[in-house]
């Protein structure tokens, strides 16, 4: 089995080892060393890539049955038997600032609000902690972040060490592992923190830089906290900056103004769309009127026919105006990136919508619809007016045969 000497030394991602076995799975290699700086994925934490004799590692895994651990390169296995292994170094070490950032923020937790840490999770895009509580105030945010980044720039050394589980029951650590072992990796930050964990950390607490707690939300009963720590949180800092930046310099308005701007413009917004919502349904109103007027008798009946200019939300809307009269048969249609039809009929009227509207799509070999007998609407793919024209006025010759 693999020494694992990440446990000891997470800053050497540069060494020699010796083959020991090679594994075939699936059609894929994986080497397994003599010992090696390279972290497997496991207590929610992925695994290092890297090159071993300039093979890539794409994936590092422990082994079911032994725990070895089994490094997935990317081609064939070498021949060699003494081997050059090279590690990301900027992959590593952002995941070294990241688990240790959660080991001070989750102690931070715990002190300021006594919420415990349930479950942590890294990944390339996010970090994330669930809480084993349901809220926290504005003000126990700032104190929890306030204290990490203290902790941080205080530059406290960090060590680990093995411990018997029987050892480690008399030490105030903040969680112990549920899964049964001969020893325990302990984590240990000078008179802060103190915890059980496998993965790979920074020597001191000022490597970590800077934590950000970037959101929070209810999952399940817990608190999720989204963070980042580092290179991470200087990134998102670049981001947020260009994107505020941008933001005043447009709105030519100062950061603490920002806010009360963008309300501003959010409350006239929400104004203007109502405004035209009330124009456009005045203007529907005045067509539904003109249509009326201008509309031909079938019988007892008028019947409606109209290309409108507009989407097919404004058809309905507009077939709704005009049925709301009585004896009426609206045969609408609208031409935009697709054609649209809709058959519509008041109450009082006859003549099965549905049916006609199936017709008129035959007629166009395009487009398909549904509906009931009283109102039926669908779509297809773009026509000429000419075309919809015909359909619809082959529609209105169905009424008068029938």
């Amino acid at each position: 089995m693999s020494e694992k000497r990440y446990y000891t030394d997470a800053y050497t991602h540069q060494f020699q080892a010796a083959l020991q076995e090679i594994v075939t799975e699936n059609g894929r290699f994986a080497l397994i060393l003599n010992h090696t700086y390279f972290y497997p994925t496991s207590g929610g934490q992925p695994h290092d890539t890297g090159t071993i004799n300039k093979l890539r590692v794409t994936d590092v895994t422990l082994r079911d049955t032994d725990n070895a651990i089994l490094h997935w390169i990317d081609g064939k296995p070498p021949q060699e038997q003494q081997l050059t292994a090279k590690i990301d170094w900027v992959r590593r070490f952002d995941h070294m600032q990241q688990h240790t950032g959660q080991h001070i923020l989750s102690q931070a937790f715990l002190r300021v609000a006594e919420a415990a840490t349930e479950s942590f999770h890294l990944s390339d895009q996010s970090v994330t902690i669930d809480l084993d509580t349901g809220a926290l105030t504005p003000e126990q945010f700032q104190q929890v972040e306030q204290l990490a980044n203290d902790i941080i720039w205080e530059n406290r050394p960090i060590h680990s060490r093995m411990v018997t589980p029987t050892e480690a029951q008399q030490l105030p650590l903040r969680k112990i592992p549920a899964a049964e072992r001969d020893t325990l990796r302990l984590i240990d930050i000078d008179n802060f923190d103190l915890t059980a964990c496998g993965g790979t950390h920074v020597a001191a607490t000022g490597a970590v830089g800077l934590i950000k707690i970037i959101k929070s939300e209810r999952r399940r009963g817990n608190l999720r906290i989204e963070f980042c720590c580092g290179a991470r949180a200087v990134s998102d800092y670049q981001q947020k900056h260009t994107i505020t930046s941008q933001l005043t310099n447009t709105l030519t308005t100062g950061l603490a103004d920002l806010p009360d701007i963008m309300e501003r413009l959010r409350t006239e917004n929400k104004q203007l769309k109502q405004s035209v919502k009330e124009q456009q349904t005045a203007l529907l109103e005045q067509k539904a009127a003109q249509l009326q007027q201008q509309a031909e008798k079938v019988g007892p009946f008028t019947v409606i026919t109209y290309i409108h200019n507009g989407d097919a939300n404004e058809l309905r809307a507009l077939a709704h105006l005009v049925t709301s009269q009585p004896a009426t048969i609206a045969l609408l249609g609208a031409i935009g990136a697709k054609t649209n039809l809709l058959f519509a009929r008041s109450g009082d009227a006859t003549g099965d919508m549905k049916q006609l509207l199936q017709e008129a799509f035959r007629q166009l070999g395009t487009g398909s619809g549904g509906g009931n007998a009283k109102m039926a609407q669908g779509g297809g793919t773009a026509v000429s007016v000419t075309q919809l024209t015909a359909a619809i006025n082959h529609a209105k010759k169905q009424l008068l045969t029938k």
